[in-house]
């Protein structure tokens, strides 16, 4: 009888200690138990590969994963309030103010890739423009006109400052991605000179020769459009709230030349969901790395 009443007790004890353990760390109960993760997604085509990537990972994971568009200030404002917990897509220096002014609440949790590039991009037929500088007094040629993504972009207040600088008689004609690359695109189409606002990665680059003018006296006085390193930026609950989801997204990174293929694939009509997924297939190593640490 005490040997029978000395098991069961061991017995409970044990499933106690079991339960006890369960609810210390939700994430090994089951996928049941665990989050649901939402991503910020802007209309930039360098948003969507790593967003997809990330993912279908994390749901591999166990996770649910929801995505919101929307546009670069409301998705900072989203993580920084806590509506969205994770976004693929920042870019530094050129985003740093809302960086800046939300450092209480987000985090940059990692550098996606270091080698980005934007500023003021002309067709390479232009072949006597090659340094913002040398627009100034051939305004004219460019119709004094610069294409350039929404007004509200962060970016977009640099160039700004990057025109005043140079002193230039250009203004920005602003809209969307998609409205601004068509523009350029005619203007190319019959070999005209065009001044637009262009990034790498970016497909532009793949369809088009053409060339990021460089920015000597700007970037060296004021530090913009300096090379660009894109970051993976978290609201600083994530760690606490998915903490395996955290430690992924801490050793991720993914180069600039698998992503330009990537967005030129998903520009030529090819499924985003099938590219991305064909990226997953070919880098497990690489993957398996970024869940268990480099």
């Amino acid at each position: 009888m005490k040997k029978t009443l000395f098991i069961l007790i061991t017995i409970l004890v044990s499933i106690a200690m079991y339960g006890c353990s369960s609810n210390g760390d939700s994430e090994d109960t089951g996928d049941e138990d665990k989050p649901t993760l939402s991503f910020g997604v802007t209309n930039w085509t360098s948003t969507i590969p790593p967003t997809k990537i990330a993912s279908k990972i994390l749901e591999d994971m166990g996770y649910k994963v929801k995505e919101t568009n929307a546009d670069a200030g409301s998705v900072y404002t989203g993580l920084a309030n806590g509506d969205l917990d994770i976004f693929m897509d920042s870019w530094y220096p050129a985003q740093r103010q809302y960086i800046e002014k939300y450092s209480d609440s987000i985090e940059s949790i990692s550098v996606s890739y270091d080698d980005a590039n934007s500023g003021m991009v002309v067709p390479k037929y232009m072949e006597d423009i090659n340094d913002v500088a040398d627009l100034k007094g051939n305004e004219d040629i460019v119709n004094n006109e610069m294409f350039a993504i929404g007004a509200g972009d962060p970016a977009m207040q640099d160039m700004k400052k990057v025109i005043d600088f140079y002193n230039l008689d250009i203004e920005m004609t602003n809209s969307s991605e998609a409205a601004m690359l068509a523009a350029a695109e005619g203007k190319m189409e019959e070999e005209e000179p065009v001044l637009f606002y262009g990034w790498r990665p970016h497909s532009m680059f793949d369809k088009y020769d053409l060339k990021i003018l460089s920015n000597k006296k700007a970037t060296a006085e004021k530090g913009l459009f300096d090379k660009s390193t894109i970051h993976i930026i978290a609201n600083k609950g994530l760690e606490e709230k998915a903490p395996k989801a955290y430690k992924f997204l801490s050793n991720w990174s993914i180069s600039m030349e698998d992503m330009e293929e990537m967005i030129a694939k998903i520009d030529n009509g090819k499924d985003p969901d099938d590219v991305t997924q064909a990226w997953i297939d070919n880098h497990q190593d690489k993957i398996d790395k970024m869940k268990n640490g480099k």
